[in-house]
């Protein structure tokens, strides 16, 4: 069941939080200053993303001063003093309360979709991002987003290396599916939300199901009709076929279930068909060939070299098949939608059996 937000509950919400907190403190003071933010709510996340936001903000002013055609924004001497320029202006932080407020009700929204929906707020972090600049930009949001963290981490490390802005999209879905259980609550993460305004979290949440049953009272003719196709389609279907093993299987989009069986891999190049290619393999990542480099790269890491390269050399800190499998599972093959039975994949895979072949 996956949990969708109340947009108009939310919009409310945000309104009245940020209005209770500028009541308070613009009843005594005429303007916002940085220090002041850093602890302005009990909810240190709020917090921090109104600074990521005035951050942001600085840096769309930045941009439109690079876009000027008559000075070098790259020379060195230039890039070191819009630095230090940086660091004094964000010390002199001055908002009045007209235009802090729609920042603080903007951060508290951002901060509910972080705690509720953690694919949607990161996606928008994708997408906002320079594409010469990804790897810095996740970078920086290390210092103002410290929830679910584990998600940004792995997007944070595969913008380092140079990961396209679809390459971490998919890889933002497929490492949620795989950590989803792990994630804090969402009603953990906002229960300080309270000490401000209370938040009804069952307000807040509209469940699929709920929307679902929407959907059903709105077209109860169409799902009568659907319903009586379904039947048709049981009474006339034949007998199921035999299921089908995980690499004798056709190709499916990616899914958070898809993966190597590593029983199933080792089993496979352990037969005589393979038995000509067997030879012992050091380290994957002195070991392939030119043209196999070539071929893994585009088909198996949509064109990016350096992916590549960081899978084999993770794979060679591993000690055994089944783990290294393991690994490629969790961060390569359903984020990057590999055909598992592809010839691609299967010379990949037996190059780690190669590896672990204690055989040879």
């Amino acid at each position: 069941m996956s949990d969708k937000i109340n947009a108009e509950y939310l919009e409310s919400y945000s309104h009245l939080f940020a209005e209770k907190i500028c009541t308070e403190y613009f009843g005594t003071k005429k303007y916002m200053n940085g220090q002041e933010i850093i602890r302005l709510t009990p909810v240190n996340q709020v917090n921090l993303i109104v600074i990521k936001s005035l951050f942001g903000e600085w840096q769309d002013e930045l941009e439109k001063l690079k876009s000027n055609p008559y000075f070098d924004y790259k020379d060195y001497a230039v890039r070191e003093a819009l630095k230090e320029f940086m660091n004094v202006l964000s010390r002199a932080i001055k908002i009045e309360k007209q235009h802090f407020e729609p920042l603080l009700r903007k951060s508290v929204k951002n901060t509910v979709l972080l705690a509720v929906d953690p694919v949607a707020f990161f996606s928008q972090e994708i997408d906002k991002a320079s594409p010469i600049e990804i790897a810095q930009h996740f970078k920086e949001a290390k210092k103002y987003v410290k929830w679910h963290v584990a998600l940004l981490n792995i997007l944070a490390e595969k913008a380092g290396l140079g990961a396209s802005k679809g390459e971490l999209h998919r890889a933002l879905a497929a490492n949620y599916d795989y950590l989803k259980s792990q994630l804090e609550p969402a009603s953990s993460l906002l229960a300080s939300m309270d000490q401000v305004h209370p938040l009804q979290y069952d307000r807040l949440i509209a469940t699929a199901e709920v929307s679902a049953q929407l959907v059903q009272e709105e077209e109860p003719v169409i799902a009568e009709e659907q319903e009586e196709v379904e039947d048709q389609a049981k009474t006339e279907a034949p007998s199921p076929e035999p299921e089908e093993t995980p690499l004798t299987t056709q190709h499916r989009p990616a899914e958070g279930g898809k993966a190597i069986d590593p029983a199933l891999a080792w089993a496979k190049f352990e037969s005589e068909e393979y038995g000509y290619m067997k030879g012992s393999v050091s380290r994957l990542s002195e070991s392939v060939a030119l043209n196999q480099k070539f071929m893994f790269t585009k088909v198996l890491f949509d064109g990016n070299h350096d992916l590549m390269m960081h899978a084999l050399k993770s794979v060679d800190e591993y000690d055994n098949f089944v783990d290294a499998i393991e690994f490629l599972n969790k961060h390569y093959v359903a984020e990057l939608d590999w055909d598992i039975d592809s010839d691609e994949v299967a010379e990949f895979l037996h190059l780690i059996f190669r590896k672990f072949d204690q055989k040879n």
